[in-house]
């Protein structure tokens, strides 16, 4: 019996159509993604656009590694075009000379590779030490990693803040990193190298890891968590917002200040006392200074969060719809997250935004 096979319905792309559609992907995602971003008002942060010291060295590595990674591919791209276009084979071209080894190449490309390591080591010290160290009088800042949002926290101002660290033009900043669940990665492009929260750091604990950076110029500079850290990995956004010296203290002493009171009988009163009740334990996820329940610390300090303009790692605008969208269903706007659906009624979620909008 001969079993009979039908052909497949499509036949399977060929090898250069594949690279075609792999070509065009690529070119319309490079396109979309910063118009996306444009679109929602955030800067994509780049390597090649410095704005410290500390970020300038880490360029000046850049370009020297892409450069001399240039020479090399262009070196052997080059020679394999020679050998592809004068050595090919000919009609009527001999069986060419069969060669056992070259002692003086096999040296020199032994040799070469080395020497092109070292250079990097060598270059490559400097900046990466210079990032270790911070100066003496350094204002000092501890950045948490939870999955999936940072916290960041002024020890000697006494605040706690989320997603946005807002810090002074011109004076370093030292920000030791600690985990409260998995390892993170505390990277902004544009003011400092990669470096990695490691669970169980606090209070200088064994991993203990920081990272320092002097912003030259005012501005917002995007972050991300640059260490696969589960689901909501790419959710895991924050931004360090430079301001000047009068401006941050002025933010300082707003932010060490306890929650605004709402007025009695007010959408915002009522929106305080659904997250202080029993039934919906709000308070045991966060904290309002100020309102003596609301003691939590799984979850972000809520005392100014009206003041945010991103929430939730930075996902989505800190607006009515956006918290109307976050207070309802947590899960539908950041799938995977921690925070849970309370069940709040369609009018007390209007009270519960009220309430939030008013902290600032």
């Amino acid at each position: 019996m001969r079993l009979k096979f039908a052909p497949p319905p499509h036949p399977p792309p060929s090898p250069r159509s594949a690279a075609s559609v792999a070509a065009v992907t690529a070119l319309a995602l490079s396109v979309l993604f910063p118009a996306v971003a444009a679109a929602q008002g955030v800067t994509l942060p780049s390597i090649l656009d410095p704005a410290s010291p500390n970020a300038a060295s880490l360029k000046t590595l850049y370009d020297i590694i892409f450069y001399l990674g240039l020479a090399v591919f262009l070196l052997v791209e080059g020679l394999i075009v020679i050998a592809i276009v004068r050595f090919r084979r000919r009609e009527g071209d001999p069986e060419p000379a069969q060669v056992h080894g070259n002692g003086t190449a096999e040296i020199a490309w032994t040799i070469a590779p080395t020497v092109v390591v070292l250079i990097l080591a060598i270059v490559s010290y400097r900046p990466l030490v210079e990032g270790r160290t911070p100066p003496a009088d350094a204002i000092t800042v501890n950045a948490i990693g939870h999955q999936w949002w940072w916290e960041f926290a002024y020890p000697d101002a006494g605040v706690t803040t989320a997603t946005d660290l807002v810090v002074p033009v011109g004076r370093p900043i030292r920000v030791n990193l600690d985990s409260v669940d998995v390892i993170h990665s505390f990277w902004v492009p544009q003011l400092s190298g990669k470096t990695d929260a490691i669970p169980g750091a606090r209070d200088g604990g064994a991993g203990q890891n920081s990272v320092w950076f002097v912003a030259e110029r005012p501005g917002r500079y995007e972050g991300q968590c640059a260490e696969l850290c589960g689901a909501q990995h790419a959710g895991m956004r924050f931004a360090v917002v430079v301001v000047g010296e009068a401006e941050y203290r002025a933010w300082l002493v707003a932010q060490a200040a306890p929650a605004a009171r709402p007025a009695p009988g007010s959408p915002e009163a009522a929106g305080q006392a659904v997250m202080t009740t029993d039934e919906k334990l709000c308070y045991t996820c966060h904290t309002i200074d100020g309102v003596p329940k609301m003691v939590g610390t799984a979850g972000p300090n809520l005392t100014h969060v009206g003041t945010r303009p991103w929430l939730a790692g930075g996902v989505f605008p800190n607006s009515a719809e956006g918290l109307t969208r976050w207070v309802d269903h947590p899960d539908d706007v950041k799938p995977g997250t921690v925070m849970p659906d309370v069940g709040l009624a369609p009018g007390e979620i209007r009270s519960v935004v009220s309430y939030l909008q008013s902290l600032k």
